[in-house]
């Protein structure tokens, strides 16, 4: 069993989505095993999306994030990360799969309904920004 972080972005929560997208995710085999609801401040968006320091969208993308409330999950599945991409859709909803969350709830390259992690050790790291280990309701054998 694997584990990701998923957030569903502000534009999701605003359309009252939520169950919406976890559906898909559930659909598609992950399982949710921490969720919770809140409001990032720049200093916590900032420290998040931190890789992308210096780049042209990096305020866009913080002030993006910290436009409303937020859904963070940790997902559980096998091959969870690369599962969860391939439900989200390509980052870009125009370029998404038909049936894929961005392709039919994104609005744009930047509000584009959903993150997920990319890589393992990112997972990891991402967890641990927004959950501490006991928050976490694994399904997998300990």
């Amino acid at each position: 069993m694997q584990q990701t972080l998923s957030i569903l972005k502000p534009d999701t929560v605003k359309k009252n989505a939520i169950g919406k997208v976890i559906s898909y995710l559930e659909k598609g085999g992950l399982t949710v095993v921490a969720a919770k609801m809140l409001h990032l401040s720049k200093e916590k968006a900032e420290q998040f999306y931190d890789i992308h320091q210096g780049k042209p969208f990096f305020n866009d993308l913080v002030e993006f994030m910290t436009s409303g409330p937020v859904v963070v999950m940790v997902l559980e599945g096998e091959d969870a990360i690369m599962k969860n991409r391939e439900i989200m859709g390509a980052t870009n909803p125009k370029e998404a799969k038909p049936g894929t969350i961005r392709a039919d709830f994104a609005e744009s390259i930047d509000a584009n309904a959903v993150h997920g992690s990319d890589a393992e050790e990112t997972a990891k790291r991402e967890i641990a920004f927004f959950f501490k280990p006991d928050e976490i309701c694994s399904t997998a054998a300990k």
